[in-house]
């Protein structure tokens, strides 16, 4: 749906507890091979337990900003004009403000803003008139045995050993994120007594719990690896796993996690104490079943997942996701397009992203949501793909390669690479030749390059081991006997694949 200008939208913001306001500005179509209408959306300074009414609407203002290193200004940028599902039409009013933005945001405002805002307000004045003065002071000072502008925000690469190393921290007033490598008792005090650091990275900690209760931090990213108790705060909204993720990890968190997105790796994280989670991110999925995530996490609004590219079952599970408000996909396959739930089994879905899918799928759920992107669903559905790209990537054999510890990512991306040429030359073979010896004479050449491809990738660092060793090997013999089976579903019975003679020329010729 497309608004009005002047029209003003609330929604409701589960950080505040509250709706929020916003107004369109104005109106304009984009340039170029596809038009579109983009809107002009202001931020309003107000909140309210319910909709406003016709004195409130009047009364309205737009929301001025000098949270952090803002300086007076106005939360205005153009987004897509199509209004999103959960915003509710309060009324319109004149314009509050005329002037055009030159800021594109990614989406329609969800009182963000007006939520740090507001959080700004409530730390001591001494304190944030401290933190201005250093803002714009780009004198340098030592922290440690390092050079630093007063007004530096963000301090990476953190290795503290005592009391004192954290201690220097105190001279950088405008700190809000910090990249922690290692672990000492006096950093979470510090931090406590820290308004204004939001952001921890924390790796290479040893510790089994970790407490950040009585912090301000709004975004934590942990390594995981070997912690069994995590305890939160309030205020978190953003929480990142890196390393091993222990099904054993219990988390304490403000309403069993009804704030905060979880972004992790690969499979399904079962951890407890996130039972009523907002959002959740998984990346790097090979396989995933939707089934049992939707039953640890029913109350998700928000569920984003990358495969690497993978495999996703039961993708119909979605539909009991009552809150269900965005869902996007990337290299994910392994379901039909009527196996998607329809819109009308999700009725709050305002986001539909899926790239890199099967086509099928592709054509089938563009079909069914069409009437819902015309009706303002923000929706993306690209990168459609063909069985022959599936079975390039999707069913490469090396793609496992790709994160072991002891093999380099271009190793792995070389090893792909050769993959997909090899399959690429036996499709050609089982269309293009009815010539034995031809045939032959094209797969020797293939499994001399093949061979002499691991040869010098190995030279280098001596990866190739005893599990990568017999991969190859079982991936050569996949190979040709696609070949042979091809053949014989032509029914060129009098042309075959000579698998011994060619196995004696990857023997001969590997030196892994």
């Amino acid at each position: 749906m497309i608004p009005n200008v002047g029209d003003v939208y609330c929604v409701y913001v589960e950080k505040l507890q509250q709706y929020t306001a916003c107004q369109v500005t104005g109106l304009k179509e984009t340039e170029g091979k596809t038009s579109d209408t983009l809107a002009s959306v202001l931020q309003l300074d107000w909140t309210g337990d319910q909709l406003p009414n016709e004195m409130q609407l009047h009364q309205m203002k737009p929301l001025i900003c000098n949270f952090y290193f803002w300086h007076d200004r106005l939360a205005h940028s153009f987004v897509s004009a199509n209004v999103p599902s959960q915003y509710v039409l309060a009324g319109n009013i004149p314009p509050l403000y005329t002037e055009e933005t030159n800021t594109y945001g990614g989406g329609w405002p969800i009182g963000e803003s007006l939520y740090l805002q507001r959080e700004w307000e409530g730390i001591d004045a001494i304190r944030r008139a401290q933190f201005k003065q250093a803002a714009d002071d780009d004198k340098e000072v030592m922290v440690g045995d390092r050079v630093m502008r007063r007004s530096t925000s963000t301090l990476r690469d953190f290795s503290p050993t005592s009391a004192e190393d954290v201690a220097e921290l105190a001279k950088l007033p405008c700190l809000t994120h910090l990249e922690m490598d290692g672990y000492t008792e006096s950093i979470f005090p510090f931090i406590k007594d820290n308004p204004f650091i939001n952001e921890l990275h924390i790796i290479h900690h040893g510790q089994t719990m970790l407490d950040i209760s009585k912090s301000h931090l709004t975004k934590l990213i942990v390594d995981v690896s070997g912690v069994e108790r995590l305890i939160l705060n309030t205020k978190m909204t953003s929480l990142n796993f890196t390393g091993e993720l222990s099904p054993d990890l219990h988390i304490v968190a403000h309403e069993d996690g009804k704030c905060i997105t979880l972004n992790v790796p690969s499979g399904l994280p079962q951890v407890t104490g996130l039972s009523r989670l907002e959002g959740l991110y998984i990346r790097d999925i090979t396989e995933i079943n939707l089934e049992p995530l939707v039953q640890y996490y029913p109350e998700l609004s928000e569920l984003r997942l990358w495969g690497k590219p993978g495999n996703v079952s039961y993708i119909e599970s979605i539909q009991h996701l009552a809150n269900l408000q965005t869902f996007t996909t990337y290299d994910l396959f392994g379901f039909k397009g009527e196996e998607f739930p329809g819109p009308e089994q999700l009725p709050k879905l305002a986001t539909l992203w899926l790239t890199s899918l099967p086509a099928d799928a592709a054509r089938s759920i563009k079909t069914r949501y069409k009437k819902s992107a015309a009706a303002g669903l923000d929706m993306e559905i690209t990168k459609a793909r063909k069985p022959e790209w599936l079975a390039e990537n999707l069913n490469n054999p090396t793609r496992d390669w790709d994160g072991r510890d002891h093999i380099k990512a271009v190793h792995a991306k070389k090893a792909a690479q050769l993959y997909k040429q090899c399959l690429k030359e036996i499709r050609q073979l089982s269309q293009d030749f009815n010539n034995q010896e031809a045939m032959h004479k094209q797969l020797v050449s293939m499994v001399e390059n093949y061979t002499q491809t691991f040869n010098k990738m190995d030279a280098k660092t001596g990866f190739i081991e005893t599990v990568e060793r017999e991969e190859i090997y079982v991936v050569l013999t996949e190979l040709l006997n696609q070949l042979q089976e091809n053949l014989e579903l032509r029914q060129d019975d009098l042309i075959k694949v000579n698998h011994e003679e060619l196995y004696e020329v990857f023997d001969r010729l590997r030196d892994f």
